[in-house]
This record gives C-alpha cells, structure tokens and sequence, in this order.
C-alpha cells in the first residue's frame, strides 16, 4: 500500500428524520442569511421543501432559493448561483438534492469569495481556491456519493469540457433514506450502477496487489449489487435502500482511496461523452465499462480474476487467471442487462456524437493499469454503438 495521509471533515447524519434531529442544531452555528439550493423541484412534491423550509423559518433564518440545477450542472449556472450568492450576502448553503445540486454548490462556494474566474483560476493558473461559503447537504438522490468530497463535476458549454473544479467540503451531509424513496426507479439503478463504477474504479488503480483498501471494497460492491437486486424486487423496502445511500457514500468518502492511486478512466471518457450529449452519466458508465475493461483485460487480469471470484462468486476450481478475468467481465456485462441499464449506446439515442473529439479531449489518467491512447478511447465509443 501507498504512503497516505487520511483526515475527513464532513460530519454525516444518517437515519430517518435525520434532519429533523439534526439541522437546528447545525443552523444554529451559521449566519442569518442561508441560501435554500435544489434542482427541478421534486422536493417540492415529495414534501423535503416544506419540512426544510419549516426548519430554517423555526431558526429565524433568511432564506433566498436558488432552483434549477440541472443535471451535468452548467457553469453558467455556478455563476449565477454565485452572484445571487453575493447579492444577497450569504452566509451559508444547504444544498438539497442529489449530485448535480451538490456538485454545483461546492463551486458556487468557492467562486462567491474569489474575484478572479475560477475554472481560469483552477485551469489556468493552477491554484485552489481557499476561502468558501460553509455549506450543509440533505441528499434526496444517491449514487454518485458528491457530499463526501470538495470535488466537483461541471460542463463548460463553451469549451465542451466536462471536467472537475474544486471547491469546499460541506460541513455536514445529511442522508435520510426515506428522502430517496421517491427517486424514479432509472435513476435508483444508474446512481447504483455510478457507486459501483466508483468502487471498481478505486480498485483498478495502483497498487494492484491485496491490500485492506481493497478488500474493504470487495465489500462495498457485494453490498451494492445485492441491495440493487434488492429494491428491484422490492422497490417499497427502505432496508436496501439504506443500504444503497450509506454504499454510495463510503464509495467515495475517501475510505476506498487510502494508500491508492486510482483509475477512473472510464469515469473521464463519459465525462467528455457528456459534455457533447448531455447523456445520464450512470447509463454512460454502463455502456463503456465492459467495452473499456476488454481492451484493458492483458494488463489488469488480476485484479480482473480477484473481483470474480471476491465479490461476483465465481468458482477459480478448474480456471486460469485469464478466464477468471473474462468472466468477470462477461458477468459485469450480464448484469447490467439484467437490472435494465443499456449495453449500446444506440439505446441511450446517442447515434452521431463526435468520438473522436471526444476521445482527443478525454483526460488520461496516471492511476489504469493500462495506458490508452487517444485513438484506442475512440475505437472504445466506436465499439460502443
């Protein structure tokens, strides 16, 4: 294992009525002026906007909304966010919602207290920001487990970039099963599939041998694929659900990480998809994985083999490494037919993208165990069609 320096500063309150027990005592730390950040308004249906909103009137707080964060946040819509954020000098942001809304909060923080533009200032001139708005998460959708680190996914419009800024790391997330019981049922199986890909992700980096981190982490995709099975068969069952949102938060807080150094290539490759079609980033990854882990399966067999016998149950008895490597695949692949992600993407309407401007501005990552070239990303969104 790597040489690693661990320390976590979100606190998280996990349960039912977790807000009602928890937030007053949280608003009573911060400032008058809170800004009340959602997406399109489900909250509002379900009921999470009117018990928020009794909450923070009961704390004698001001509120100002900002609504409409949509999915693959735009930033232009951090701007915005940010400049209400001044004009209204707030104090601090609770984020309500899934990753978008947390996404584009963590940057709408740090851009609201720094004069220069933060993507030239991130990009450009290679500096971090350090000074943010103090905000609070109430995740009502799970799966890409944004509340547990400062990073965020946003798409330049204008530069066709979907990329990462970093911004601040809430204070505290609030994570209520029972808030994500309404999710639709696509997004319930792309978020799962998303932890998943988080997981395996972490897992395909370096160093590639047995280590703690990893076994931790054979653990968090059992979970994730048995309470998806799960909530497909039981949709009303809050137990796996539970399950599903605490999966999704551990698949990022930083725990799987320690002493790695991690891949996410096929995280970077449907970052830039996204930034040409605006696609559902679960489905995407859906799609890529098995197509990308068959071009990388020479150099990560191992690893490959590991996780079908460690968290797919595939007998070794009788097997080399190398067809235990390929059934992991082939059993990767049945599963996502099986749960109803796409396996092409003629089946998410995507049938004309640029791939090869896509594949040329994809990031390449340190940690694969493969190194692809520009022009194998493409034949990967070729295969994928």
């Amino acid at each position: 294992m790597n040489s690693f320096t661990y320390s976590y500063p979100t606190k998280v309150y996990f349960g039912e009525k977790a807000a009602k027990s928890s937030l007053p005592a949280e608003l009573n730390k911060v400032g008058k002026n809170v800004m009340l950040a959602y997406g399109g308004g489900s909250i509002k249906k379900n009921g999470v906007y009117d018990e928020l909103i009794g909450i923070l009137k009961a704390a004698g707080k001001n509120v100002t909304e900002f609504s409409g964060i949509m999915s693959n946040p735009t930033y232009k819509k951090v701007q915005e966010g940010a400049q209400l954020a001044k004009e209204n000098a707030v104090d601090f942001i609770l984020a309500v919602g899934g990753g978008s809304v947390i996404d584009c909060c963590k940057v709408i923080s740090a851009q609201a207290k720094l004069s220069d533009d933060l993507w030239e200032f991130e990009n450009e001139k290679h500096e971090r920001p350090s000074e943010f708005i103090p905000m609070g998460a109430v995740v009502t959708a799970f799966g890409t487990g944004a509340e547990m680190n400062n990073g965020a996914v946003i798409t330049h419009e204008e530069k066709k970039i979907k990329g990462a800024l970093w911004g601040a790391f809430y204070d505290f997330a609030i994570l209520d099963p029972a808030y994500t019981m309404t999710m639709p049922m696509k997004q319930v199986i792309s978020g799962s599939f998303d932890a998943l890909s988080h997981c395996m992700e972490t897992y395909m980096g370096s160093p590639g041998g047995t280590n703690l981190s990893d076994e931790i982490n054979e653990a968090c995709q059992r979970n994730i694929i048995r309470n998806l099975r799960a909530t497909l068969i039981a949709p009303n069952d809050i137990n796996p659900r539970s399950e599903l949102v605490w999966a999704a938060a551990m698949a990022e807080n930083g725990m799987l990480k320690i002493g790695k150094i991690t891949d996410f290539q096929a995280h970077m490759l449907e970052h830039q998809l996204g930034a040409y079609t605006n696609c559902n980033h679960g489905e995407g990854l859906a799609v890529i994985h098995p197509v990308l882990y068959r071009h990388m399966l020479s150099e990560a067999q191992a690893q490959f083999s590991r996780l079908a016998v460690n968290v797919w149950g595939i007998s070794p008895d009788d097997k080399s490494e190398r067809q235990l490597a390929e059934e992991f695949i082939n059993a990767l692949a049945d599963f996502i037919r099986k749960v109803g992600l796409p396996t092409k993407f003629s089946e998410m309407g995507i049938s004309n993208a640029d791939f090869k401007a896509i594949a040329d501005s994809t990031v390449i990552t340190g940690g694969c165990c493969k190194k692809f070239t520009k022009e194998e990303l493409q034949e990967v969104l070729n295969e994928c069609c």
